[in-house]
């Protein structure tokens, strides 16, 4: 029982083929395809809105030279947003609850921010492992800790976006399967349990895009350190 639990979070395969990459590229056939008009109609309407309000939304801690960003942390945000939302589709795969594909995104952004600040302003980012007024005795202490803070980002970064949509995961099919099990039984206390999954249910698409929105956020405002 514990294994088939967690069965849903093994990538699929076809003819021993993964399909991670499918599942991956999925989101993108959402989008809005070229076109020589602007606004073809009301889905399309919608869809600028929301990339209008992702955008400004992303934009508001970083100053003018963090702009050049946009179009990468705008896209991030669309691709997370979208894949974490199908994955909440019955007999669908979530690829962004994989430790490894959540830390291959958060860590070359994480260390192109990092880069970035090195390169235009070498002593402020550097500075910042050491807070202004530090006793000299604790000066090697909070050296070692400010490192090891900054080092564990991008870890950070993917455990949280992995544990928090697991989780959600686990729950609804935990849920789900006791209100299979208890409708022959005892039929009252199914279905107070699918009022309970629907509510979760809720719950967890607003996790999947309140997610995806932390996770750009945090990126951006490394971005803002190092700028």
């Amino acid at each position: 029982m514990n294994l088939s639990f967690f069965d849903q979070f093994s990538s699929p395969s076809l003819l021993g083929i993964p399909l991670i990459l499918v599942a991956t590229l999925l989101p993108a056939l959402l989008l809005p395809s070229p076109n020589n008009r602007w606004i073809t109609g009301r889905l399309s309407v919608l869809q600028l809105w929301l990339i209008n309000l992702i955008t400004k939304q992303l934009m508001i801690p970083l100053d003018k030279k963090g702009h050049k960003w946009a179009l990468i942390l705008t896209s991030l945000m669309l691709f997370l947003l979208l894949t974490n939302l199908l994955g909440l589709l019955p007999y669908t795969f979530t690829p962004t609850t994989q430790l490894s594909m959540n830390l291959a995104l958060a860590f070359p952004l994480w260390l192109a921010t990092l880069l970035t600040g090195l390169r235009n302003q070498p002593s402020v980012s550097l500075g910042h492992l050491l807070p202004e007024g530090t006793p000299t005795p604790l000066i090697p202490a909070l050296i070692l800790i400010e490192t090891t803070s900054l080092l564990i980002r991008p870890l950070a970064l993917g455990v949280r976006l992995t544990a928090n949509l697991t989780a959600g995961h686990l729950l609804i099919q935990l849920i789900s399967t006791a209100t299979t099990v208890l409708f022959s039984t005892m039929p009252a206390i199914s279905f107070l349990t699918l009022i309970i999954l629907f509510l979760l249910t809720i719950l967890e698409v607003a996790v999947a895009m309140i997610q995806a929105y932390v996770f750009v956020l945090l990126l951006s405002l490394y971005l803002q350190e190092n700028i």
